[in-house]
């Protein structure tokens, strides 16, 4: 038996854009828990706008689970949230999909890197040249080294968690990547 962290992860209830919110629970298993091994679990909706003060436990359901390769013993638990009676939070838009099964969906992460206050790759109290040559750009004087091995790093973890990465690209801005999950 070994002690596991996981670390439940969830959307709040915030319009007109959630936000990631997390806790962790330690419990031991034999090997790597299972979906079906994982428990629900429950916070207090009222701080996270998805219930009011007086009716406020919400339940996390756990629907993926992923080796977090950057904690020992890790699993990144992702939840549903649904209210005490069973019925899905309002905020829990996934409840609706297994109603149409021809759903097919895929996301496109698109973020910067900073350094000092700036995008990395900016120069100190300038800007780069136009955009263009960074869009699928390759080698240092486009994308930067830096920039390039953190992404790579990135792979590896999402890969290694089991994560369907499908690709990455530098973005139109200097310092501005991007990730697709289908």
């Amino acid at each position: 038996m070994a002690k596991y962290k996981l670390e439940y992860i969830w959307l709040d209830g915030y319009t007109p854009l959630a936000s990631l919110r997390s806790k962790t629970q330690i419990k031991e298993f034999a090997s790597f828990p299972t979906l079906a091994e994982l428990p629900a679990w429950g916070f207090d909706g009222s701080s996270t706008q998805q219930a009011e003060g007086k009716s406020s436990d919400i339940v996390l359901k756990p629907v993926a689970s992923f080796p977090d390769s950057t904690r020992k013993n890790g699993v990144l638990v992702m939840c549903e949230c649904y209210q005490h009676t069973g019925v899905a939070s309002p905020s829990n838009s996934r409840a609706t999909i297994p109603d149409d099964p021809d759903t097919w969906f895929g996301f496109e992460q698109e973020y910067f890197f900073w350094k000092d206050g700036a995008p990395l790759g900016f120069p100190a109290g300038g800007f780069p040249s136009p955009q263009g040559p960074y869009y699928t750009g390759v080698g240092y004087k486009n994308v930067g080294a830096v920039a390039r091995e953190i992404v790579e790093k990135h792979i590896d973890i999402c890969l290694d968690a089991g994560i369907n990465l499908e690709g990455i690209n530098a973005e139109v801005a200097k310092g501005q990547w991007e990730f697709q999950i289908f």
